[in-house]
């Protein structure tokens, strides 16, 4: 049984950085992608980055820069690097074990199947 678990998340202050990790168990290490989201209230559901099994990261063009993934042996941690207001939001952790190459990964939500039940990040002075 495959299970996603989000850790971290709290407040920051603007300008401010901030850790979540991201746990997944019942999955081979190096055989699937992370995939993180978030999601602020009224507002769907959107990538901020993600990882692929050989260690490659993407990010979307217009947060380039914001956000951070990297991954040791045991978790996948998302870096806010500079937190801003609209960074007010429920951040989900997500991983997929199909993959068309194990450098790529995708930032699309119907992508991953596996979800945690997320952590929540507010972003105020």
């Amino acid at each position: 049984q495959v299970h996603v678990e989000e850790s971290g998340g709290g407040s920051v202050q603007p300008g401010g950085s901030l850790e979540l990790s991201c746990r997944v168990s019942g999955l081979t290490l190096n055989h699937y992608v992370v995939g993180w989201f978030r999601q602020a209230p009224g507002k769907e559901r959107e990538g901020v980055g993600c990882i692929s099994p050989y260690g490659s990261t993407r990010y979307p063009s217009s947060l380039k820069g914001q956000f951070t993934i990297v991954q040791d042996n045991t978790k996948t941690t998302l870096r806010i690097n500079s937190a801003k207001p609209e960074d007010s939001a429920t951040f989900y952790c997500a991983a997929r074990t199909e993959y068309s190459s194990p450098s790529y990964c995708a930032l699309s939500t119907s992508d991953y199947m596996y979800w945690g039940q997320g952590a929540q990040v507010t972003v105020s002075s």
